[in-house]
Order: C-alpha cells, then structure tokens, then sequence
C-alpha cells in the first residue's frame, strides 16, 4: 500500500522531477500526482504552510504536463494557503499567476474572478495592492467586452479607495463604471455611477471638480434628462447658493436612498466643508470685473 504521510509523498515527488545519472528526464506525471496527494494531506492536517508549497508545486507539474486549467486551479488553493499564513505578497503573486494561466486558457472570466479573489483577501491588510488587482480584474472583463461583469470590481475598488480617502480615485473609478455601464446600455448604472461622483467630489469639498464634472455627465442625454442628473443639478446649485438645509435635504432624498451604502454615507454626511464662501465666490464671478484703466 502507498504511504500517505505527505512529507514522503513530497520526498518522492522531489526525487521524480530531479535528473541524475540514472533518470535522464523528469517524471513529472507521477510527481505530480503525488504532489496533489500531499497537498490535501497537509490540507487536512491544517499544514497551510506545506500544503501551499505542495499545490504551488502541482501547479508546476500540470504546467510541465500542458495542463494550464488544472495549474491555474492548484494555484488557486496555494493562494488561499497563503492568505491563512498571513504571506500576502504571494496571495498576490498567486493570484496573478493564477490569472495568467486562465488566460493561457482562453478563459477570461475565471482570470477576473482569480484576480478579484486576491483582491478581497488583500483589501485589508494591502489595500493598495487589492485596488491593482481590482483594477487589473475590471480591464480583462473591459478587453472581453464583459463590462456588465464587472460591475461588482467597480463597486468593491471604489469602496477601498473610500477608505483610503482617496477621494479623487474613487470618483475617477466611478466615472470609469459609468463608461462601462454606457457600453452594456445599463442606464441606470450609468446615471448612479455619474451621481456618486459628484457627491464624491462634492465630499471632498472640490466643487469645482464636481461641476466640472456635472457639466461633462450632462452631454449625455440620459443623465441631464434622468433622476440623478436632476438631483445632482439640485445639489450644485444648492452649494453655490449657500442653502445647508436643502443640502441636507437632497442627501435624504430617494433617489440618493438608492446609491451604494458607502455613497449614501458620504451623502448624508454633507456639506463636509463651508458652503457659505461658495455662494460669495459665485456672485463674484457674476459680477462686471473692474476695468483698471478707466478710472473715470
């Protein structure tokens, strides 16, 4: 009967992928079995360490083996090891390489679903590398034509940026989905997405920024004409006339009600800064400038 005790398991694989005087070439169908074998024996024993060296090796086999889905797989589980380890450089590494191999695949999806695995493992201990990997999980949906795919990558990467209170990123990333939203017709995605960034922006207390913006959304018909490009003109022209209370009024409003949690927070908690020197600004920018030469 074989043995199960998968540090031997692993010695043996070793010995097979090792070229000597007597083996000329490696045997990497039979190591690789017996890789997979020690991996889900130290899986069971709760050797995450061991069981992750041991799939990052089957991962290699079935790569000798020609076989990228079930390397892509095998990679996978070490990456899940490595998050139990608290190794977050290689839940990164993992990932991505797991990723890699899906494509090799011609399988896209499963590429973006590796990449936004490792993101949600990493969001909190390497927020800035869970952005990358959301951002690089939206792209490959993008290339495929998949954007409706990925709406949930945009939702969870503006999330993270939120909470890192880069704020700018975050509006960027949600001007970003509404582009998306437009290329799959999902209007009311689109419309949800232009607002939260204007009220992200707006939270930030760039005002300008959140015009600018406003009056960029407003090219497109189905915003200017929809719910949220009408909330949004409510809000800019209450900032510019100093009016807190129906600031506040607007972040309770239904329509408001129905963007993302982490968007209605920001909502509810305007204005964030003085509103009343934007309404001076604004009358002074209505009013003649004075001609310095005609002093008469």
């Amino acid at each position: 009967m074989a043995s199960s005790d998968p540090n031997k398991l692993m010695a043996k694989a070793d010995k097979l992928t090792k070229l000597s005087l007597t083996r000329w070439s490696a045997d990497w169908k039979s190591a690789t079995q017996l890789y997979e074998q020690a991996a889900i024996g130290y899986r069971v024993a709760k050797n995450h360490e061991k069981a992750k060296i041991a799939f990052e090796k089957a991962s290699k086999g079935q790569e000798m083996l020609s076989s990228p889905w079930d390397a892509a797989k095998h990679m996978e589980s070490a990456a899940a090891l490595a998050k139990e380890v608290g190794n977050w450089t290689e839940v990164a590494d993992f990932y991505k390489r797991a990723s890699e191999l899906y494509i090799v695949c011609g399988r896209p999806q499963p590429a973006s679903d590796a990449l936004a695995k490792g993101a949600r493992a990493l969001e909190d201990a390497v927020p800035d590398e869970a952005i990358q990997l959301y951002t690089e999980a939206c792209s490959i949906l993008e290339e495929d034509d998949k954007e409706q795919m990925a709406f949930d990558l945009y939702r969870a990467a503006t999330c993270v940026y939120i909470k890192l209170e880069k704020y700018t990123d975050a509006a960027t990333f949600l001007l970003r989905w509404g582009l998306a939203a437009d290329k799959c017709s999902a209007t009311n995605s689109q419309c949800k997405a232009y607002l939260s960034a204007i009220i992200v922006y707006l939270y930030a207390h760039d005002f300008k920024q959140a015009e600018k913006c406003y009056n960029d959304c407003s090219q497109i018909d189905v915003f200017l004409r929809n719910d949220h490009g009408r909330c949004a003109s409510k809000l800019l022209s209450a900032y510019s006339e100093g009016d807190i209370e129906e600031i506040k009024r607007l972040g309770q409003s239904s329509t408001i009600s129905n963007l993302d949690h982490v968007i209605i927070r920001l909502a509810r908690k305007l204005p964030t800064g003085e509103v009343c020197a934007l309404k001076t600004e604004a009358a002074e920018e209505q009013e003649e400038p004075l001609d310095e030469n005609d002093l008469t």
